[in-house]
Formats: C-alpha cells, sequence, structure tokens
C-alpha cells in the first residue's frame, strides 16, 4: 500500500502527534508525516519535530486580523505539501466554514469527551459536574459546526472516585494515544470513508465505536 500523506495541526505539546508518528515508524500506519504546523511559536511540540527531524511551519493567528485571513494562510501552507489527510492534534482554533470545506472528508479530529456530550472546552470539568460515571475520546470528521461531525471511534474510561479534572485528563490522554493512531488506520486502509456526511464502515468491517481502556467500574 502507497504511503499516504499527513499534515498535522498542533497548537501545544504535541502527545497525540507523537503517537501518530511512532504508529507510521512502527509500520502500523500506512502513511508519513510530511508537514506539522503549528499557530503558536513556542508550542513544545515544535522542539520535539526538530528534533525527530520533522518538517515544521508556523502561521501564526495573532498575525492575522480575523479568522478567514488566518485560514488562507494556513490552508496555502497546507496546501504546499500535498498531504492526503489533515489531522487536527491538539490544535486550539474554530476553523471557518470554507476551510473545513476544501478539506471534507480528509480532515480528522480528535476530542476529549464522548461527543456529543461535553463538546468545546473543559470537557473534564463538565463531565465531574455531570457526574458522570463514563468518560473518553472521539475520533471524528471535522465539519464547520465545532465538534459535531460524524465519529469514527470512540473509547472510554471510568470516572473513578476522588477524580479531578487533570487525573481525569491524564487517563483519557492515555486512551487518545492509542484511539487516535488505531482510528487513523482504519481511516488510510479504507475501512471507512466520509460519505454524504457519514461515516460509512467497508464490510465485514464493524465500527470500533467504543474501545474501553482500564475498564475498571466506577466506584
Amino acid at each position: 500500500m502507497t504511503e499516504q500523506r499527513l499534515v498535522v495541526l498542533i497548537s501545544g505539546r504535541g502527545s497525540n502527534l507523537r503517537a501518530i508518528h511512532q504508529a507510521c515508524t512502527s509500520g502500523d500506519l500506512p502513511a508519513q508525516i510530511v508537514g506539522v504546523i503549528s499557530n503558536r511559536a513556542n508550542a513544545p511540540g515544535l522542539r520535539w519535530c526538530q528534533e525527530s527531524h520533522l518538517p515544521t511551519q508556523i502561521v501564526a493567528h495573532q498575525d492575522f486580523p480575523d479568522r478567514e485571513h488566518f485560514d488562507h494562510a494556513l490552508a496555502m501552507t497546507i496546501d504546499a505539501y500535498a498531504p492526503d489527510w489533515v489531522l487536527l492534534a491538539g490544535f486550539m482554533r474554530q476553523l471557518t466554514e470554507d476551510f473545513v470545506a476544501r478539506y471534507l472528508g480528509r480532515l480528522v479530529n480528535i476530542h476529549p469527551s464522548l461527543l456529543p456530550a461535553f463538546p468545546g472546552l473543559q470537557t473534564h470539568q463538565c463531565a465531574l459536574t455531570a457526574g458522570v460515571r463514563w468518560h473518553g475520546a472521539t475520533v471524528h470528521f471535522v465539519t464547520p459546526e465545532l465538534d459535531a461531525g460524524p465519529i469514527i471511534a470512540q473509547g472510554i474510561v471510568p470516572v473513578l472516585a476522588g477524580d479531578n479534572p487533570e487525573t481525569l485528563a491524564a487517563r483519557v490522554l492515555e486512551l487518545e494515544h492509542t484511539l487516535y493512531p488505531q482510528a487513523l488506520g482504519h481511516l488510510l486502509r479504507g475501512d471507512c470513508r466520509w460519505e454524504n456526511g457519514q461515516t460509512l464502515w467497508r464490510q465485514p468491517y464493524r465500527s470500533p465505536q467504543m474501545q474501553a481502556i482500564n475498564p475498571e467500574l466506577p466506584r
């Protein structure tokens, strides 16, 4: 299978980027990361990229008067890499409708909650406030509506007695590092695809909608 080209967008430490890169270098993903783009020049993930010899670009959102101009510059930078897929990995910017339409069906995100529950920010605090017993992460296609695109895969973790947002976030992040590469593997191998606003699975594959990590019942 021909290696597919990935561009990854980050804003912070890039831990999911590292997990994807590991899956590529180990052969678990038939792909290579051809570029990493950050909207923050001080993103810790950029230093790791340099140490790992991954090409990087900075498109700082502060340099543009509005989201439309920023997204246009971001798209021009992405297109120079000719990617097959554009992956959001902790990219903390809401994208415009035109940007999403440009990569529709090839634009993928991971969100730290079991969507449609708790879109947006502060998901772990929201889960604790709501009193849910299970939390998790969702890999999904990106659409113009925030965190509302078709779901590709989900994973769950228990909410344990004594959890706070930090401990719950750490458990979810551990799950993300497994879930994101696995979901990408299904996409890259053609097990599923975007079609008419839905995630369509190829038979005889079944969607891995729920994948548990440390499935101890909450106490």
